[in-house]
């Protein structure tokens, strides 16, 4: 899945967006995870379309995962 001597091996450019792909995978994570846990939240949206959302950014970020850790093959 994550192999160090490829990390290594990548240009600049590569290992930036590797590590903005990480960081936009957490971003979305906790985004989703909030919206679902957090009960006294100021934006008014009814709990079954905030778990909703919620679900589907945690999916969306379950997807920004695996392509950011699938190896390529260029």
């Amino acid at each position: 899945m994550f192999d160090l001597r490829t990390f290594k091996q990548k240009s600049p450019q590569q290992r930036f967006l590797f590590i903005l792909g990480l960081v936009m995978f957490t971003v979305y994570l906790i985004l989703g995870l909030v919206l679902i846990l957090w009960k006294d939240m100021p934006i008014t949206l009814d709990q079954p379309y905030r778990i909703a959302l919620g679900a589907l950014l945690i999916v969306y970020a379950a997807i920004r995962f695996n392509r950011v850790m699938k190896p390529n093959d260029d």
